[in-house]
């Protein structure tokens, strides 16, 4: 099954929404499809109201479409200098507020932007102020990586950004954070504000259980030892299949070499899963070495992607929307799946006091 991203809707912050862009015309199976829209909507209530910042307004309008709501009014724009002007266009005073906006490329753009539109909303004397973060940039740097001596080459002094990008999200004024697949889970100790840690793996699971694939020849890979309980975990999900791990090894940053692989893949269809994919390097290495120990097919599974299209010998890499994918990244090999209803519920929980984690259970 070959699937084509859909060209996302042109519309404005705050104008109606179209349809939800579901691939090939069908629902995922079984995604939050027995929920009814209507019965949770109740159009005289107000104190719900969703803005998206202009990071991705594609995923912004898909959530509200399927919350059966209207993106809130909201006026964004750039002076000569750079500087980021925001104002409301509606009272939300009183208000439950979810901004959506992924600080991904450019990051502190939008990392001010979200700042701003948080401080906007807090001055407007919204009653709660949530940012909705599908990505969350400087996640990466969330520890200094001090090596011993005997190590060709040391990387102290170095700056810990996550937890200084949720410092800066807090005293902006954010009650609640909802943020997608963090690069690590200690992230979340950084933040001295409640957060919901969403996990896109359930739409990547929902989209590979559609296709015809005999769970004997699976095999999951991790491409790196950082990423086992992760992989472990989709695995267990995955008809508990086998794990592989691909020993990597990273001189310095963006550049990895794919030494040895840890199991056997030989005939069978080896799903490579990572949160990420930056530059590809770790993918296209990954996938040449899977094919050289002699894999059928090779899939790579990613939540985040902010890639540049590299000629790779992979049938099919399934990302997630939750960054945008510029038109010269297009490419046949890609599936971009939506995980604007799984955001759309979890907020829905977050205002209604439910439960999230049940969600994934």
């Amino acid at each position: 099954m070959r699937c084509r991203v859909v060209e996302p809707p042109k519309v404005e912050n705050g104008a109606a929404a179209p349809c939800i862009p579901i691939i090939n015309s069908q629902p995922l199976p079984d995604l939050f499809t027995s929920m009814d829209r209507g019965s949770r909507v109740d159009p005289a209530d107000t104190r719900l109201r969703i803005f998206s910042g202009t990071a991705n307004p594609t995923l912004a309008q898909e959530i509200a479409c399927y919350m059966g709501l209207d993106l809130g009014k909201i006026n964004i724009k750039r002076f000569a200098d750079g500087e980021i002007y925001v104002q409301l266009q509606e009272s939300v005073r009183g208000c439950d507020v979810f901004l959506v906006q992924p600080t991904c490329p450019p990051a502190n753009e939008n990392l001010m932007e979200l700042l701003i539109m948080i401080d906007a909303c807090r001055r407007a004397s919204a009653k709660n102020i949530t940012a909705v973060i599908p990505y969350f940039g400087y996640a990466r740097a969330d520890r200094k990586v001090n090596f011993c001596k005997f190590y060709a080459k040391s990387q102290g002094r170095e700056s810990i950004a996550a937890k200084l990008v949720a410092n800066l999200i807090t005293g902006a004024g954010a009650n609640r954070v909802i943020a997608c697949d963090l690069h690590s889970g200690q992230s979340m100790g950084y933040f001295d504000i409640p957060i919901d840690h969403v996990y896109g793996q359930p739409v990547i699971l929902d989209y590979l259980a559609s296709k015809t694939i005999c769970s004997n020849d699976l095999v999951v890979v991790s491409p790196d030892v950082g990423g086992v309980a992760r992989a472990r975990a989709f695995a267990k999900k995955l008809s508990d299949a086998p794990l592989a791990i691909v020993d990597k090894r990273r001189h310095e940053h963006n550049v990895a070499e794919v030494m040895n692989l840890i199991g056997d893949v030989r005939g069978k269809v080896a799903v490579m899963l990572d949160d990420m994919i930056d530059t590809a390097g770790t993918i296209a290495k990954g996938a040449e070495l899977l094919h050289k120990e002699g894999a059928r097919e090779v899939y790579a599974c990613s939540t985040h992607a902010v890639f540049r299209y590299q000629h790779w010998t992979i049938q099919e890499v399934i990302i997630t929307n939750t960054i945008p994918v510029s038109e010269q990244n297009y490419f046949p090999q890609l599936t971009v799946l939506s995980v604007a209803n799984l955001l759309g519920e979890t907020i829905w929980r977050v205002h209604d006091d439910s439960s999230v984690s049940s969600i994934f259970q």
